[in-house]
């Protein structure tokens, strides 16, 4: 199957719309969208491939494909649910995807507040914040007296609706959030930026140098302590591909902005895979061998093909290859890099790496205990954390602090 889509993408990027057509009814039969865990991979990027040879030169007669391909399997169109809190909530922890680089990161942060009295946590994650609450758990839990909490998020200043989207404000959810831990005796203020990954959050790291000049004691070594928190985001912001020449990588100025704040703890959270690539096969094969993992692991744990989190989990999926395979430019947000590259990022930008501790790890593992088989945790170069599903990488969880 992965040989056909790569013909087929071929085809498209050449222009032979005769030959595109009829791998994609090749593949139609053989990939139903509600077959076994391969077929229905193989439909996804069916799916992306259709939507690409649709607006590409004379493979454009493909739309008229395309449209009957989606209404003959009663395909809608991506990404239309909206989350409650609570919805999110429960849909992040079904599998260790998230529930991983939550664990790993609220350790790392835990240890490196001990005796602040105030902690300044910045949250760039893709899931709205639904770490935050197992993190204000485990702070309650753990000190005798909890740090204040200013919680700082980035909220896109732009209408996409990349998945998963929440159903609220993120006012209404800063209230939730506040009155979470209100009920766990710790005081937390909530804070909102708009900012986005299009621009490298710029407006963000601005705000974040007025607050450190405008109250010089908190900055660090201060007694209040700066916690830069990423989970999932970081892989938005553009890469070298749509930098120009004369200007450094916007990912490396990033860092390189963070650092210069001096942040107590750097926590870095993402998927060990490579999606940048700009050729288009090799972006189509390095995103087959990945993506197979959530189709896999579903069937563990969500077998009930009518399942609504199901669907809504597949379709989360669908919509990132669709994303990777399908967009080009600016719209193509999903650029993921694997772990060997964001750890000689983070070092480039004069970051060294703290050890994750054994309680940690036991965390990790107590958690993973929880969930299907198949979910496993090894250590890379003593000081990296990486989540396996079968043997095969999938997200791993680097914590930094400045070198």
């Amino acid at each position: 199957m992965e040989q056909l889509l790569v013909h087929c993408a071929n085809a498209i990027q050449s222009n032979d719309a005769t030959l595109a057509q009829q791998i994609l009814w090749v593949l139609n039969n053989i990939a139903p969208p509600d077959g076994d865990s391969n077929q229905r991979l193989t439909c996804a990027f069916l799916r992306a491939l259709v939507a690409r040879a649709a607006k590409t030169g004379t493979c454009k007669i493909l739309a008229t494909t395309a449209a009957r391909y989606c209404y003959n399997n009663n395909l809608l169109p991506l990404s239309t649910h909206r989350f409650s809190a609570i919805e999110l909530a429960t849909f992040v922890d079904l599998t260790p995807w998230h529930r991983f680089g939550f664990t790993a990161a609220n350790a790392a942060i835990l240890d490196s507040i001990e005796g602040y009295s105030s902690v300044h946590l910045v949250d760039l994650t893709s899931t709205h914040c639904m770490q935050i609450p197992t993190l204000i758990d485990a702070v309650a839990s753990r000190f005798e007296s909890p740090p204040l909490i200013k919680l700082t998020v980035a909220a896109p200043t732009d209408s996409s609706l990349r998945p998963p989207v929440l159903d609220l404000s993120y006012e209404e959810l800063g209230s939730k959030l506040v009155n979470f831990a209100r009920s766990r005796n710790v005081a937390m203020e909530f804070r909102v930026i708009p900012s986005t990954h299009s621009d490298g959050f710029s407006t963000l790291i601005d705000h974040l140098r007025i607050h450190h000049l405008l109250y010089p004691e908190a900055t660090p070594p201060a007694a209040e302590a700066l916690v830069i928190n990423c989970h999932m985001m970081l892989h938005y912001i553009e890469d070298e591909s749509t930098a120009t020449i004369a200007s450094p990588s916007p990912r490396d100025a990033f860092l390189k902005s963070i650092r210069s704040l001096e942040p107590t703890v750097v926590v870095v959270v993402d998927e060990d895979v490579e999606l940048t690539a700009g050729n288009l096969v090799c972006r189509l094969r390095s995103a087959f061998n990945y993506f197979w993992i959530p189709f896999d692991a579903v069937d563990a744990f969500l077998p009930a093909a009518g399942s609504k989190q199901r669907q809504w989990y597949e379709a989360e999926v669908c919509w990132r290859i669709e994303n990777v395979i399908a967009q080009e430019g600016m719209q193509r947000v999903e650029r993921a890099e694997g772990k060997a590259r964001w750890v000689q990022r983070m070092r480039n930008a004069a970051f060294r790496e703290a050890a994750f501790g054994e309680d940690c790890v036991a965390e990790v593992r107590g958690m993973l205990g929880e969930h299907a088989a198949g979910w496993g945790l090894k250590k890379e170069e003593e000081d990296q954390l990486v989540l396996t599903w079968k043997g095969h990488n999938v997200v791993f969880a680097t914590a930094w602090v400045p070198a």
